[in-house]
């Protein structure tokens, strides 16, 4: 069956619109991309190669669903641009 998108269930949970929904969430990831940059700066007790693997995991994951896209689902529309530039052509 169908699965409801995040905006969708924000939009259920506060009875927002679309556009509301996505703004609120937009500022939550991008609220959330500061915090993990300031915590990149400070010292910690995990090792820092499990940090940089979570980090990494972060980031592909902002790219597959940047700007209400879904590139996981439809790969073809934008992924494929992007997995050309990382393997086939990158840069030097």
């Amino acid at each position: 069956g169908h699965v409801d998108s995040a905006v969708q269930c924000y939009m259920k949970q506060y009875g927002v619109t679309e556009q509301e929904a996505e703004n609120n969430l937009r500022k939550q990831v991008n609220d959330s991309w500061k915090d993990i940059n300031e915590e990149c700066l400070h010292p910690t007790a995990v090792a820092m190669p499990l940090l940089v693997g979570i980090l990494n995991l972060s980031r592909v994951m902002d790219v597959l669903y940047k700007d209400g896209g879904d590139h996981y689902t439809s790969p073809h529309i934008a992924l494929k641009d992007y997995i050309h530039s990382v393997l086939i052509d990158p840069v030097q």
